[in-house]
């Protein structure tokens, strides 16, 4: 009894060690074949172009091909769901924000979590959201698009992303404290909705300011106003809505990473260092501030720091948009 006990034990022992082994081969070894990026939305908007720097310079740190592919439809929640239901190895991910990853979860019945089902590995990027119109509008500050908004009495309309994102969320409040009125075209991306506005199909948004910034710069657009507390970096001409009188609308864009739940530690702990160094990178921090994108700080790009983020931001969001009665069938 007493041999095969020890050798019970003895295999016991080895079979624990054998995932170290194998944990540390794994490591060594990934990625061997192409990374996907899974962009839940069209080509051309905020979020894919992201993608696509980081794809670029992630695949030269890893030795190994990073794509970004385009997955739309949803609101987002198509190629993101792409992603929860794909094997966990670390070869398909899923970049997103705060629509994708936290208001999705309040205004759907997804068949995924946004928060069980994926494994965090880094915040990317931030821009806020502003206040921009077609040039044809005739209003060239806050003050007289406020009075044409109000004498327009409900016909103007405004373009956002998403049923129940960022964009549209911060027009239902900015209606409230303005006593404005106005309709409503939902898009299902940055890209076509910016192409209808500079088409004159819509008069004005609540859109991820990196998206217009360049437009606004080149006078094709006109912007009103930025919606967070200090003035834009990219932008600082532009006030703030609290500095016009109107308080506490705050909203943003941050961009995150993520993988399939059950990845293994030690693929997150090399795709977030290649995150890191992608972003510690000179040529992506001016290819990502030239798109109006704002890195997150090296001490908040870690899978716990965008956990974190995550979270407080579902805590915030969730009782605003259930209060809205914004849902989607």
């Amino acid at each position: 009894m007493e041999f095969r006990r020890r050798n019970f034990l003895s295999a016991a022992a080895a079979a624990g060690a054998l995932p170290l082994f194998v944990r540390g081969a794994r490591a060594q070894s990934y990625p061997s074949r192409v990374v996907t990026i899974i962009v839940p939305y069209p080509a051309g908007g905020p979020t894919d172009t992201i993608a696509r720097i980081l794809a670029e310079r992630m695949g030269a740190i890893l030795h190994q091909s990073v794509i970004a592919e385009n997955v739309s439809g949803a609101g987002g929640s198509i190629g993101v769901g792409r992603v929860a239901r794909a094997a966990p190895d670390g070869y398909t991910l899923s970049i997103g924000h705060v629509q994708t990853h936290v208001l999705n979860a309040a205004v759907m019945k997804l068949p995924y979590d946004v928060v069980n089902d994926f494994a965090p590995i880094s915040l990317i990027a931030d821009t806020p959201i502003w206040i921009i119109s077609t040039n044809s509008l005739p209003a060239d500050d806050f003050k007289s698009f406020l009075a044409w908004l109000k004498a327009e009495n409900g016909k103007a309309t405004a373009g956002t992303v998403g049923i129940g994102g960022p964009t549209e969320i911060a027009g239902l409040l900015f209606a409230k404290e303005t006593g404005t009125q106005f309709q409503t075209a939902r898009y299902t991306g940055g890209a076509p909705l910016l192409q209808d506005l500079l088409g004159g199909h819509i008069d004005f948004a609540f859109g991820q300011a990196a998206t217009y910034l360049s437009y606004v710069r080149e006078h094709q657009l006109k912007a009103y106003a930025v919606l967070q507390p200090k003035h834009w970096w990219a932008a600082p001409d532009v006030p703030t809505l609290d500095e016009l009188g109107i308080h506490d609308i705050h909203a943003s864009f941050w961009h995150g990473l993520w993988a399939p739940k059950g990845t293994p530690p030690d693929i997150i702990a090399k795709l977030n260092g290649a995150v890191r160094e992608a972003l510690a990178d000179a040529s992506v921090q001016q290819r990502l501030r030239n798109v109006g994108q704002e890195i997150w700080p090296v001490a908040e790009q870690t899978p716990a720091a965008l956990a974190a983020k995550q979270k407080a931001e579902i805590a915030l969001w969730t009782p605003i948009v259930k209060a809205a009665g914004i849902k989607q069938e």
